[in-house]
């Protein structure tokens, strides 16, 4: 069996440099898994990227637990990875299942959508939700109104351009403006397999501390926040939820 603990080793190190030990935060894989994709799925690149962001999942999240996405055209919410089930996880939860829509066009809203009613609605936490976003060009411009509308929530997305796709509207994600907070940068690896784990982990991690301290500083998120107060609310029923999800994506896009 595989282990992922040199990658935990070198991670550790760039924790300790940024001052981010103590910090507890549950942690997203997106996955492109557009046609162009086919060939870092096929050659075992994305197998690498899945251990190499469990390493994170496995210093941050309490459980150990890696959330994955695909997404092409269409998105599949997978079954999270954990050290005791990553070996061959591509190969068995995308590659060879059948219900994973794979190798079409990019559609990046859909999938970004599920990530926030995953972390903001099905499980909302005090902890903020750290989301590796991985795309190899083309990103669509329409995510512009959801990157800003969730701004005000425990949630930063790292996104990570891979190979020599046009990323020009991710690059700009820094210059957005009227959002509550910086929750979104773009890091760009033209060849993610030779990046040394050390390098990988310096440049995910570099605008994600100073989220935190501005989350922190506006009351996005809470230290030291009593746990009991969230047990304590009642569970709604189904037919409100449906209605607030409706309204929760209407208030985000500020319709």
């Amino acid at each position: 069996m595989g282990t992922i603990d040199l990658q935990k080793k070198s991670l550790k190190v760039v924790l300790e440099k940024k001052q981010l030990t103590t910090v507890t935060a549950r942690v997203g894989l997106v996955l492109d898994i557009t046609g162009s994709m086919r060939a870092l799925y096929k050659n075992g690149t994305v197998q690498k990227v899945v251990e190499r962001i469990l390493a994170v999942a496995a210093e941050f999240d309490d459980d150990g637990l890696l959330d994955i996405w695909v997404y092409d055209n269409e998105f599949s919410r997978l079954h999270p990875v954990t050290e005791k089930d990553f070996d061959g996880y591509v190969d068995r939860e995308i590659l060879h299942n059948d219900s994973v829509h794979k190798f079409g066009r990019n559609e990046e809203l859909p999938v970004m959508k599920d990530v926030l009613t995953k972390y903001l609605q099905e499980e909302p936490a005090e902890e903020p939700a750290f989301i590796v976003f991985i795309n190899d060009g083309g990103c669509r411009k329409n995510i512009k109104s959801l990157i800003e509308g969730s701004a005000d929530k425990p949630l930063f997305w790292q996104f990570v351009g891979i190979g020599n796709g046009n990323f020009d509207f991710l690059r700009k994600l820094d210059t957005l403006e009227g959002r509550v907070t910086d929750n979104a940068n773009f890091l760009h690896i033209e060849e993610i397999e030779k990046i040394s784990d050390d390098e990988l982990y310096d440049a995910l991690l570099n605008e994600f501390p100073s989220w935190l301290q501005e989350a922190k500083q506006k009351g996005i998120l809470v230290e030291n926040a009593v746990k009991e107060v969230a047990a304590a609310e009642p569970e709604p029923e189904s037919a409100p939820e449906q209605k607030e999800q409706k309204g929760f994506f209407s208030r985000l896009f500020n319709r």
